[in-house]
């Protein structure tokens, strides 16, 4: 198996280890006649590869291994090295002392289509540049022609002076605006609601039955504890819930207790 190249292509023939000097300058003799004129073939050291200073997507073929029995393993510092002096395109063809299963690594270092037989291998650089990118177009559904009306004003629509619009005054009739009436709205000290609970003694429980409006009723402790706190309070005391107080005294919250937790 010999490398193969064609008329005009650009080549890179990259040698490491100790070759032959005249079959180096044999090889690279003979690959300067096929590419002809309008071609190119650079020698380098696998070793000094890095300091050449030739530009990335320059060549359209590399040869590597192709000097010295047994030929070299290929590190995948080199053969990344190789994929970014290859075109888009171009072909890696090596010749590794691994052969053919030099292509798991050769496919991990971003080459493709890997194939081989021997220890002579090929492989080439994707049809794209390292590290390119490309946007992601995805389908879309064109909206409908009546949601598009929905949401479209026309110029007549808008310079029209006939177009009918909401009166908002409209919107409330005259039970709307009246004021409730501060009795209606009195509630159970014990539950907060509007429904007397089961052992009410605050007298929501009566004024309801006899369908009056509730009014403002003194509450009397029977037991004679209710200013003691919680603690010292029966399930139907009119008093559960609020602080302690001194007996006889009129029950009121601080600010701090008026106002919300933060």
């Amino acid at each position: 198996m010999a490398p193969v190249v064609n008329p005009s292509q650009r080549v890179l023939l990259v040698w490491q280890g100790q070759v032959d000097p005249e079959a180096m300058r044999q090889l690279a003799e003979q690959l300067r006649e096929t590419v002809g004129s309008a071609g190119y073939v650079a020698v380098e050291n696998a070793e000094r590869l890095h300091m050449a200073g030739h530009p990335g997507s320059s060549f359209d073929v590399a040869l590597s291994g192709w000097l010295g029995d047994p030929p070299p393993q290929h590190s995948e510092q080199l053969l990344d090295q190789l994929l970014q002096l290859l075109r888009p395109g171009g072909q890696l063809q090596l010749r590794d002392v691994r052969g053919a299963a030099v292509g798991r690594q050769l496919l991990l270092a971003g080459y493709t289509g890997s194939s081989g037989s021997g220890d002579g291998v090929t492989a080439n650089k994707p049809d794209f540049e390292v590290g390119s990118s490309a946007p992601l177009r995805l389908p879309q559904a064109a909206p409908s022609p009546a949601a598009a009306a929905v949401w479209t004003l026309s110029s007549s629509d808008a310079l029209d002076d006939d177009l009918e619009l909401v009166d908002e005054d409209e919107l409330l009739d005259e039970q709307d605006r009246q004021k409730p009436d501060p009795a209606s709205l009195r509630v159970c000290g014990t539950t907060g609601k509007r429904k007397a609970c089961k052992d009410c003694s605050c007298g929501l429980a009566e004024e309801l039955d006899a369908g009056k409006q509730p009014a403002t009723k003194s509450v009397t402790s029977s037991c004679g504890s209710c200013f003691l706190g919680d603690a010292f309070r029966c399930a139907s005391c009119p008093y559960l819930g609020m602080p302690a107080f001194k007996s006889g005294e009129k029950v009121q919250l601080s600010q701090r207790q008026l106002n919300a937790d933060a």
